[in-house]
């Protein structure tokens, strides 16, 4: 059954310098920077209310397409929150006898990962555009990844775990990697 119309709207945080939307392109300015995110590819309507509000609307909509509205909200709301706040996540060295050794390349735009499991292998991790990575002065045996998009950071994290994945192992004994131990904004909520 079809929805003839469904409505999602949300209002602007006040610290966003500007929105954009033209033809499902979105342009979020604030602070920390600009954000663009393309959204031809889902079928929905746009539109700017004011300058406080956005309003998504799907016309004679499937169950599925309807279930659009709120991840294109939550993107929007990620992109807001990304120029005003930021993206923090931290890893963590998980290893039992053979210390990994990590070392960031690249002018910060690679991780070398050494000596997991003993191996010669250097794994190298190419970070995704607007990541900026270090190692953490407070912590030992952990990585922080920072930005302003929520994906790039979060994929980036992904990638540095999937690669210290253990294969042909029994993983109940052989939990060594790098593993995301913590998620939050930059700036904290006052």
């Amino acid at each position: 059954m079809r929805d003839i119309k469904k409505v999602e709207e949300f209002t602007i945080h006040k610290d966003v310098s500007e929105i954009k939307v033209k033809a499902r392109c979105i342009t979020v300015k604030g602070p920390r920077g600009t954000l663009v995110k393309n959204l031809r590819h889902i079928d929905l309507e746009i539109q700017k209310i004011g300058t406080h509000k956005i309003r998504l609307i799907v016309w004679h909509g499937t169950r599925k397409h309807v279930a659009c509205l709120r991840t294109v909200k939550a993107h929007i709301e990620n992109m807001i929150t990304g120029v005003t706040k930021g993206f923090e996540y931290k890893m963590r060295y998980v290893y039992a006898h053979f210390p990994i050794n990590v070392h960031i390349a690249d002018t910060g735009n690679e991780v070398e990962i050494r000596n997991f499991l003993g191996e010669k292998v250097i794994r190298r991790v190419k970070m995704l555009p607007g990541v900026e990575i270090k190692i953490s002065s407070a912590q030992k045996d952990e990585l922080i990844l920072t930005g302003n998009d929520l994906e790039n950071v979060s994929q980036s994290a992904a990638n540095i775990q999937q690669s210290t994945a253990v294969k042909n192992k029994d993983i109940r004994k052989f939990l060594d990697g790098i593993y995301v131990s913590e998620r939050n904004t930059l700036e904290k909520d006052a």
